[in-house]
């Protein structure tokens, strides 16, 4: 997110309340929230006639900016296809904005126009189409995994009561034979367990089913591709970046890409106080969570940035402080990547041709037969691919991108 900048090219603000079958509008004249004026006021306005009301009531000069919700996404493409422009400010701002004691579409309408004029709301990055597609993949397969974790723990609950304990060290699924033999279990607690069973199967078909069509995108787009050329980055974490960071170019430097991703310390430095927290409670939750993983992958190989985390957490004495440390190198060496600070690759290590295997067989038959190709063809596929695509070294000391190969670990 950026904060808004007031544009001399914009001749009225216009204020859209949007919600999913109607929406309000109010034209509003002025270049600051007290000298605004309320041109005209649209009400109620099926969100069907969005389009045709924007030709005949707005002009190509106007700027309209709504809050950001389910469907803004979709309007401001709608709005950009007849030439208007448009943009979304931060739903967490406008709230606080909103007055307790009154409140409708109109006054929502008039508070949105000039919460942009203020110059204070921060304006939401609108996704390409092929993001937003990626975006929803992500959030599908994230739900499955959720979906996936919340049965094997009402499972394992459901058991624990029954006097069942299940090992650690293998998934529920393959231990069924255990269970039933567990103890003698009655026709009602035979009916529980068998639906447990019945809606952890399907939740895992999910995950599987998102995990395929997240690989086989990878390995077919060169620029994702060359993110798993990064240590401890595999399709999941080469996915989510692609989805969640989308155009690299909204970013102007490394330290912008760390702050979205929320690997930055929080801090509070005023007056006679000072205080210094950890990297939780602001930025993407889930890309940030992906790349902790990757970090504590890093921090188990022999790649020398492991060695550079072992000797901060020997003087820190906090695995999690070298964890948190090596995730923001990462991500410094992701927005290089993705700038395109990259040299050829002439060898693929045995590591990267380890991963790339891994990764093929996430596909499935079902994927390579969906492209038309053999296992060995693809890989020398994407061996070539490779070759021409982008790495990065990932150094815990230049702070420009050198042209050395990173060894690649899965």
């Amino acid at each position: 997110m950026t904060m808004m900048n007031t544009s001399t090219n914009t001749s009225r603000v216009v204020g859209l309340d949007a919600h999913p079958d109607s929406f309000t509008a109010t034209i509003l004249s002025g270049l600051t929230p007290a000298s605004a004026v309320v041109e005209k006021m649209f009400n109620k306005v099926p969100l069907g006639q969005l389009v045709q009301w924007a030709k005949k009531n707005t002009s190509a000069s106007d700027l309209i900016v709504l809050e950001a919700s389910g469907n803004s996404f979709h309007i401001v493409r709608s709005l950009e296809s007849i030439g208007r422009k448009s943009k979304v400010l931060e739903s967490c701002h406008m709230g606080k904005l909103k007055e307790a004691h009154a409140n409708n579409d109109k006054i929502s309408a008039i508070r949105i126009g000039k919460a942009y004029l203020a110059g204070t709301a921060k304006i939401v990055w609108v996704p390409d189409q092929v993001t937003q597609e990626r975006r929803d993949t992500f959030h599908a397969y994230s739900k499955s995994v959720r979906r996936s974790t919340q049965l094997i723990n009402r499972l394992k609950s459901f058991l624990s009561d029954h006097g069942v304990r299940l090992s650690n060290q293998g998934h529920p699924l393959n231990q069924e034979n255990i269970i039933w033999q567990a103890r003698q279990w009655s026709p009602r607690e035979r009916l529980v367990i068998q639906g447990l069973f019945m809606e952890l199967r399907h939740a895992k078909e999910q995950q599987a089913h998102w995990n395929h069509l997240m690989a086989q995108e990878v390995l077919n787009d060169s620029l994702l591709l060359s993110l798993t050329r990064l240590t401890g980055v595999r399709e999941i974490i080469a996915y989510s970046i692609g989805a969640i960071v989308g155009d690299i170019n909204r970013f102007a430097s490394p330290k912008k890409l760390v702050a979205y991703i929320g690997l930055n310390p929080a801090f509070d430095n005023s007056g006679e106080g000072e205080w210094k927290g950890g990297i939780k409670g602001h930025g993407r939750r889930d890309l940030r969570s992906y790349l902790i993983e990757a970090a504590q992958s890093i921090l188990r190989s022999k790649h020398d940035l492991a060695k550079w985390g072992k000797k901060l957490m020997a003087r820190k004495g906090s695995m999690k402080l070298a964890v948190a440390a090596i995730a923001r190198k990462l991500a410094v060496a992701i927005w290089y990547l993705m700038k395109g600070s990259w040299s050829g690759v002439e060898e693929i290590d045995t590591a990267m041709k380890l991963k790339i295997g891994k990764m093929i067989s996430k596909m499935g038959k079902e994927g390579l037969t969906s492209i038309g190709k053999t296992r060995k063809a693809f890989r020398e596929e994407i061996e070539q691919n490779l070759r021409k695509g982008r790495e990065y070294f990932l150094n815990r000391i230049k702070s420009s991108p050198p042209k050395n190969v990173l060894t690649a670990t899965s």
